[in-house]
């Protein structure tokens, strides 16, 4: 066993980086893509991790005290890889320039104000009792109950307000359009 240990090392060392690597590329690169991918969640990262431990272990291949060592060295590679990638995400994202909430459009903003005046002119030729129950339920977001307590008058008649306001409303911006 020692022997034939002895001769594979011995046959390593006689190879040169490019048939090392070669070897070591074809019998593990999907292995070692598996690993970064998992590492990394993103499987096009995980197979440039890949290949910058593949080229830097053909750069350093003189240097390898055990070749035979040398697929345990890729290893490592990756895992180092896949670490500097992910703090390199943490770093972009951490400084990340912070999105501006969606604006509408100046189109969207000019239509808005449009119907927003159409509404008022529409609310301003109601009935005094009928524009103040539609304003107190749909703009002050008040409960029947509370507008009844506000205009002094019971739950029915706000109910009956704001039912007529809202057919007048209706009848009147559809008349505008």
């Amino acid at each position: 066993m020692v022997a034939g240990t002895t001769a594979a090392a011995a046959t390593a060392i006689e190879w040169d980086a490019d048939q090392a690597v070669t070897r070591l590329y074809s019998e593990h690169y999907r292995p070692l893509v598996r690993l970064a991918a998992l590492l990394v969640r993103d499987h096009a990262t995980a197979e440039e991790v890949v290949q910058d431990a593949f080229v830097a272990m053909h750069g350093a291949w003189r240097r390898l005290r055990d070749p035979n060592k040398a697929l345990s060295y890729l290893r490592q590679s990756v895992v180092n890889r896949a670490r500097s990638v992910l703090r390199h995400r943490a770093v972009v994202e951490k400084h990340a320039p912070k999105a501006l909430p969606d604006a509408p459009s100046a189109e969207q903003g000019a239509l808005g104000e449009l119907e927003r005046a159409a509404v008022i002119a529409a609310l301003r030729k109601l009935p005094t009792r009928q524009r103040e129950a539609i304003v107190l339920r749909y703009y002050g977001d008040l409960s029947e109950a509370q507008i009844a307590d506000a205009m002094g008058i019971s739950r029915g008649a706000v109910k009956s307000h704001t039912a007529r306001g809202i057919a007048a409303l209706r009848s009147v911006l559809e008349q505008t359009t």
